[in-house]
């Protein structure tokens, strides 16, 4: 497995994991917004993380519950917990003659939103990096 700097470190590393999946995915769907009947897809790794994040730092509620007030309310079903991100569909807008729903608007946007948060946090681990190497710098000279 390796050295484990912090368990922030960790979930820093699933992220640009997550992020760099997403940029592909974009990619993919701005290459195929010619092909007749694709849908374009996406993932939601938001959930994921959020589900990570409160496990490595053993948090004991990711949702808010819901009140019952009356005995005849149905109950709220569990959600299922996946260690995957979310594959699905990004349907909403028109599709074109050929079937197509690609909108290429929509999709150098996420990606320029993805790219952004991809450089974020690279410099976040940068800059995790740049702390501990000061420390080992400053060790050595003692």
């Amino acid at each position: 497995m390796g050295i484990v700097i912090s368990q922030a470190h960790e979930l820093m590393k699933e992220a640009l994991n997550y992020r760099a999946q997403r940029q592909d995915l974009i990619a993919s769907n701005i290459a195929n917004a010619d092909t007749p009947f694709y849908r374009p897809r996406d993932i939601d790794f938001e959930t994921m993380l959020a589900e990570k994040k409160a496990a490595m730092f053993e948090a004991k509620e990711t949702k808010l519950k819901l009140a019952n007030t009356n005995a005849l309310h149905m109950h709220a079903s569990a959600a299922s917990h996946s260690t995957h991100a979310t594959l699905f569909f990004r349907d909403g807008h028109m599709a074109r003659n050929d079937g197509n729903s690609v909108d290429l608007d929509v999709e150098t946007s996420e990606m320029s939103k993805n790219s952004v948060m991809f450089n974020a946090l690279i410099a976040s681990v940068k800059k995790s990096g740049a702390t501990f190497k000061s420390v080992i710098e400053a060790s050595q000279k003692l």
